[in-house]
């Protein structure tokens, strides 16, 4: 077994013979015209037969994938018509008196190089586009088709394996003949990447000198989320991902059977089903799941990956951008958890002997109020973007909601005295992870609008065990009837005082407690985004 690591570019698993396709560049004959003027003219007369061609995979391409997609061959005539490229060719011809098929890859090379010196991903993946028209005006004047994928017809389903593939060629590619690709070179920004998602085509880059032409009819696994191909895989590993394939593929159904559907058991029980992100660019993964909302957006992350304290404008700017994605929707925005397992350089903490019972989470920002005024202002500048809720994290005692709330209250009129809009009724709520919250709830519950239980921290603590100790396992039993017991007391206390609770832990994906978490009459479950589905699934199945 061979493994090479490249880079996944769009997500699923295949498995099946290599074809590997030659759709390297060849060197380009510089030969002398006698009649430059004649060149020029079967030039003109190529490039026309491209744009046509182009026209018709521009429909080919917007009746299968849609219009979106098709304008790629909207920009693809544009280039062959660019008064820029068609200027240097024909002048090329002219004045050197070469070939038309020289000429054209000549200009090729020489714009392609122009991109990819750009300082702009985007624009460096546009050399690849100025290579493909070139290269489709080439084979015209050499009398050929579309290139190397055109001519794959017929066969039994293959990997693709190629040094590279133009978007053109991608997109003739026989769905029904094709289970993935895999190229030595790309883009993960490129047209030909983003058109294999849309053709729910898994599909790996850069593999660079692993390509081997001598792979062709060899058994390979591809997984285009880690970018791992096998070659001739042996037994465990062929085992291993068939396994994943079709829970992949199980998935992907539950994607088109669930999708739009409501999250209610059969008796008419409704559950929200809210999705945990850590970034911005998560939301995507958040509706492509269908998930309701966000019901953890774990904002610590906006400072884990700064080398100093993220400015209000910084955060603003990554709040409003995950309301402005979700619309409606709600967004519940935990303030900083910083500490215990998650430290930051640049706060300068001490050491501690047991952070996860130290100085974190609210407690660092009820005495550092300089850091949670910068990012309740960002919060509640961005709340105007969407339906963004607030959620204190590491809750024990009232005072500190009060506390926190006495905080917010004076950022609000700072906003006021500064004429900055923000929502005035933004919900505020806690998360219960402590046996203290637990007890007192029903106090807790009078001064908030939301509980989110996060099981991992309400399992450690409850149970006395640190969640970061591997010999601990078989000691520290989410499914504990402790940490069971304390779900219900929360969820109870909550409703009591007319608020709704939820799950935002791990806990809240184990399908094995999924009617027990029913039963507690829970109203909102947040789990990682592929985990809404199945969740969804075992619900409506309820």
């Amino acid at each position: 077994m061979r493994t090479i690591q490249g880079v996944g570019v769009s997500a699923g698993i295949a498995i099946g013979a290599v074809r590997v396709l030659d759709t390297a560049d060849h060197a380009v004959e510089r030969r002398v015209v006698d009649d430059p003027q004649a060149e020029v003219e079967r030039f003109r007369a190529a490039r026309d037969e491209a744009v046509t061609q182009l026209k018709q995979l521009r429909d080919k391409t917007a009746a299968e994938f849609g219009e979106g997609k098709a304008e790629l061959f909207d920009t693809h005539q544009l280039m062959l018509q660019d008064p820029d490229y068609v200027e240097s060719i024909e002048d090329l011809i002219s004045q050197s008196k070469v070939n038309a098929e020289f000429a054209v890859n000549s200009t090729a090379e020489q714009f392609a190089a122009m991109f990819a010196a750009m300082d702009n991903s985007y624009m460096q993946a546009r050399a690849a586009d100025v290579k493909d028209v070139s290269r489709r005006v080439i084979n015209v004047l050499e009398g050929k088709r579309g290139g190397a994928a055109a001519d794959e017809e017929g066969g039994e389903s293959r990997i693709i394996l190629a040094e590279d593939l133009a978007p053109s060629e991608t997109v003739q590619l026989d769905r029904a003949k094709v289970l993935g690709f895999v190229t030595a070179k790309g883009s993960a920004n490129s047209h030909t990447a983003i058109l294999a998602r849309t053709m729910g085509l898994p599909a790996i880059i850069g593999i660079g000198d692993a390509f081997d032409p001598d792979d062709d009819g060899h058994t390979a696994v591809i997984d285009g989320t880690s970018g791992l191909v096998f070659v001739d895989p042996d037994e465990e590993t062929l085992a291993e991902y068939q396994g994943r394939k079709a829970k992949y593929e199980e998935h992907l159904r539950l994607l088109q059977e669930l999708k739009g559907k409501p999250t209610e058991t059969k008796s008419g029980q409704k559950v929200r089903l809210y999705a945990n992100i850590g970034r911005p660019s998560d939301v995507t993964a958040v509706l492509a799941n269908d998930a309701e909302g966000i019901g953890l957006f774990r904002s610590e992350f906006l400072y884990l990956e700064s080398e100093d304290y993220p400015t209000e404008e910084f955060q603003f700017e990554a709040y409003r951008e995950v309301a402005r994605k979700m619309g409606d929707r709600l967004v519940v925005i935990r303030t900083l958890d910083i500490g215990a397992d998650k430290q930051v350089g640049y706060f300068n903490l001490e050491h501690e002997a047991n952070p996860a019972l130290g100085y974190r989470a609210i407690r660092i920002c009820l005495t550092r109020p300089e850091i949670f005024k910068v990012q309740l202002r960002a919060l509640l500048r961005a709340s105007v973007y969407g339906n963004i809720a607030i959620m204190l994290p590491m809750i024990t005692s009232v005072q500190e909601v009060c506390d926190a709330k006495k905080i917010l209250e004076e950022v609000k009129d700072e906003l006021r005295g500064e004429h900055i809009d923000f929502n005035e009724h933004i919900q505020v709520g806690i998360m219960i992870e402590t046996p203290a919250s637990v007890i007192m709830a029903d106090e807790l519950a009078a001064e908030v609008d939301f509980f989110s239980i996060g099981t991992n921290d309400l399992t450690q603590y409850t149970l006395a065990c640190d969640r970061q100790n591997p010999n601990l396992g078989r000691f520290a039993d989410p499914h504990s009837p402790a940490v069971l017991r304390m779900i219900r007391m929360a969820t109870e206390a909550a409703h009591r005082h007319g608020i709704w609770c939820g799950i935002c832990g791990e806990l809240g994906a184990d399908l094995s407690l999924t009617d027990t978490f029913l039963e507690i009459g829970l109203d909102e479950l947040s789990v990682s985004p592929t985990s809404v589905l199945p969740l969804r699934n075992a619900i409506r199945n309820h």
